[in-house]
């Protein structure tokens, strides 16, 4: 968009007028020429109309109360292999031979600050490996360059930023030769942003003189940023079939697990899920139902406890799947849902947004104040033909680094442990001799898996003392 040189107080003010947020303008005497050239610039990028339908409820998702009157247990396989009339093999085998052909991508999103975790840097850049110290961007690409390397295919990567990690993150995998993968296979967008709006009264906020208070439109952003960045379009001239998605917080991602992918394949799904087993029935993870021939995720906050604790005949948990925004994803399908992506409903989520109040002062509350509005790429399922679920191990697949030192869970301790504790299992399974409780790493590169690990470890090997293999 060209910039704005001589914003026009007087059409600025009418348009805001039609949608009760004039009171934009009150401190506009006293900003100076280039605050009030960024407010307009900004505000030419928001869609008024659609802000006073979201407050007022007028673009409300499906109702929830209705879906789990009828939610059921999602199709899909279970841990064990079953549920799909294809084995484990049959999968592992197709996945492969996606691999192979170079049909396959990856998604990473990493849109996210380290703020929870005490870090002031992208969270992609938080050093997490148990005795490397690798960050989760050089673990991630490392998996992507083992796979690419081990199919003999180059594998690219489209990762989401937000407007607020995308100059750190190309700065840092630039400086780090993206981690082996060829520069013009890390194809970098940026997430768009959605203005937060006062909790009592819907009116946008100032977060400082001549600036919207904005953030990320969330996860369900990906697909109107592929498209307009042109991310989705080089997908398609590369011939990709599929994606792979997960987030960038999770260190044991399964990376492009060829039994996975088989199963997608397979099933004819245009987008399949990785979930683990609910622990207990009021775990805080999403839900994902099975409601009249569709897959929904419902947020744990939306699941009444009466029915998260509903079971099945035989005992079991009836609503026992959480998701863990681990996605195979169709590449048609993801261009078909991006000419309709204002079908996705928006989320509300009150948050603590510091703003300046009519005098111009900046405002810290103690409470949630306002409301944000996102969208979640879990609410493709319900488009998705096909749709299944796959059981993971969490032990192996789920570990994501949240919170910080100290917190209850998800903290980089406790991701930490569960690493070492996974490569600990790998090697003993190769008939190596690990000592209880002795920290492991094993790098992507070195084996990617147990059976890779098998051809370089010989049996009997003994570790007592904290080992990296790279």
């Amino acid at each position: 968009m060209a910039e704005i040189s001589e914003p026009n107080y007087r059409s600025l003010f009418d348009r805001l007028a039609r949608y009760g947020q004039e009171h934009l303008l009150a401190l506009w005497d006293r900003w100076t020429p280039a605050q009030r050239r960024s407010l307009a610039e900004q505000l030419a990028q928001v869609d008024l109309e659609l802000i006073a339908r979201l407050w007022e409820g007028r673009l409300a998702g499906p109702d929830i109360d209705r879906l789990l009157e009828r939610a059921e247990s999602p199709p899909g396989v279970r841990l064990d292999g079953s549920g799909l009339p294809f084995s484990p093999a049959e999968a592992r085998q197709v996945g492969q031979q996606l691999l192979r052909q170079g049909r396959v991508g990856v998604i990473l999103v990493a849109g996210g600050q380290g703020s929870r975790l005490g870090f002031s840097q992208p969270k992609g850049m938080f050093p997490i490996g148990p005795i490397s110290r690798k960050t989760l961007f050089q673990i991630h690409f490392e998996k992507v360059l083992a796979v690419g390397r081990r199919y003999g295919v180059r594998m690219p990567v489209y990762l989401m930023t937000s407007p607020a990690t995308e100059g750190p993150t190309r700065q840092f995998l630039e400086t780090h030769q993206f981690f082996g993968l060829p520069a013009d296979d890390v194809v970098i967008f940026c997430q768009g942003q959605m203005p937060a709006v006062d909790g009592q009264t819907g009116k946008l906020l100032l977060e400082a003189a001549g600036r919207l208070a904005l953030s990320p439109d969330g996860h369900g952003g990906l697909i109107a940023a592929m498209s307009h960045s042109g991310a989705l379009q080089h997908a398609q001239r590369r011939g990709l079939e599929h994606f792979f998605y997960f987030q960038v917080d999770n260190p044991l991602v399964p990376v492009c697990d060829p039994r996975f992918l088989g199963w997608h394949q397979l099933a004819q799904s245009e987008m399949t899920t990785l979930v683990i087993a609910k622990r207990h029935p009021l775990e805080r993870v999403g839900n994902v139902i099975w409601v009249d021939g569709r897959l929904y995720v419902i947020e744990y906050s939306d699941l009444p406890d009466e029915l998260a604790d509903r079971r099945k005949p035989d005992g079991s948990l009836l609503l026992w799947a959480g998701s863990i925004a681990v996605h195979a994803i169709r590449v048609d399908f993801l261009a078909r849902m991006a000419e309709q992506a204002d079908q996705l409903p928006f989320h509300r989520a009150r948050k603590k947004v510091p703003y300046l109040d009519s005098q111009g002062r900046l405002i810290h509350p103690d409470q949630p104040n306002a409301i944000k509005f996102e969208r979640f790429l879990f609410d493709l399922l319900p488009y998705a033909e096909g749709a299944i679920v796959v059981e993971g191990d969490p032990k192996e697949c789920f570990a994501p680094v949240k919170n910080a030192s100290g917190a209850k869970e998800d903290t980089p301790e406790s991701v930490q442990t569960q690493m070492s504790a996974l490569y600990r299992q790998w090697l003993r399974s190769v008939g190596a001799e690990v000592a209880e409780g002795v920290m492991v790493e094993i790098s992507p590169l070195f084996a990617l898996d147990v059976e890779e690990l098998r051809e370089k470890i010989p049996a009997g090997t003994s570790i007592r003392q904290p080992t990296y293999l790279g």
